[in-house]
């Protein structure tokens, strides 16, 4: 028996109702503010996914075996290249999405943090 049920993934970030605007155009679903320093993305169906103002925030590095990502998000997608477009016009930027042959690729999302588009 579970003690718990997962309420939130929470993401650090600089700038919270950007970073929540960033997700909200890649998975959908409806931003709720709590102050100017908390955003909840509710996703229809999933996870709500949570974005905390962090001034301090340090981008992790990928890859970087000596400075650990953390965790990062898998999103998956119909379509990689329309995508991958979209979250190029989005703001995120390329980490690891040269081998066209995987069924992933590797993003950050306006903030630093680590996410990879997957291909169902």
């Amino acid at each position: 028996m579970a003690l718990a049920k997962l309420g939130a993934v929470v993401l650090d970030c600089p700038d919270p109702r950007a970073l929540a605007g960033f997700y909200v155009e890649v998975l959908g679903g409806t931003v709720e503010a709590d102050g100017d320093d908390w955003y909840d993305l509710r996703v229809p169906g999933g996870q709500t996914l949570a974005f905390q103002a962090a001034p301090g925030h340090v981008p992790p590095k990928w890859p970087a075996p000596d400075a650990s990502q953390q965790f990062h998000l898998d999103v998956t997608v119909d379509d990689l290249d329309t995508a991958e477009k979209g979250v190029l016009a989005l703001g995120a930027k390329a980490l690891d999405a040269a081998d066209r042959s995987r069924s992933w690729r590797v993003y950050a999302d306006p903030a630093g943090h680590p996410f990879c588009l997957c291909a169902c």
